[in-house]
């Protein structure tokens, strides 16, 4: 086939993104954090193109404060890796990361951050702060904000205006 000729094969297809595919993943742990009453996000870890880590919110039900998300994706990838280092790891989770969790990708040598969401509160990859950006740290994952942003932040949003309207009617 021409070059012309693949084009033509291929106009109108999709073109499959796995950063999407992870970052629904990333979604559909979020869901599982917001039904038992947990902020909704999601983590994942992914190595070599395979999910080897998943996570979603649970510091109410775990009665632990540290119990994001992307802390406990990164314990699932290195408990599964049998190593606390997870090199060549990229992180995918629905809201971008806090202070907390951004040192523990740090520490665990993540390469490459994708978030959702923006957060305008704690989010230090570039909200409040960049910490990815700090160049006395030793070690920097790459980031990349934004992916798929619409939905992540919806499901944030009607998470906390359906909690604000239950308020109400207590």
């Amino acid at each position: 086939m021409q070059n012309d000729e693949l084009k033509q094969a291929h106009e109108g297809l999709p073109c499959e993104d796995p950063r999407h595919d992870f970052m629904r993943e990333a979604l559909v742990l979020a869901r599982q954090a917001g039904s038992l009453d947990e902020v909704p996000v999601g983590a994942v870890v992914v190595c070599n193109g395979k999910i080897i880590g998943r996570g979603f919110n649970q510091p109410i039900l775990s009665h632990d404060p540290t119990a994001h998300a992307e802390i406990m994706a990164l314990r699932d990838a290195a408990k599964n890796l049998g190593n606390y280092r997870l090199p060549g790891c990229e992180l995918y989770v629905t809201l971008e990361p806090c202070l907390m969790c951004s040192g523990a990708i740090m520490h665990a040598r993540i390469v490459r951050v994708v978030f959702g969401a923006s957060d305008a509160k704690t989010g230090v990859a570039g909200s409040v702060l960049d910490v990815y950006a700090e160049t006395r740290l030793n070690h920097h994952a790459v980031v990349e904000g934004g992916l798929l942003a619409e939905e992540c932040g919806g499901l944030l949003s009607s998470f906390f205006a359906a909690k604000r309207q239950r308020s109400l009617l207590a």
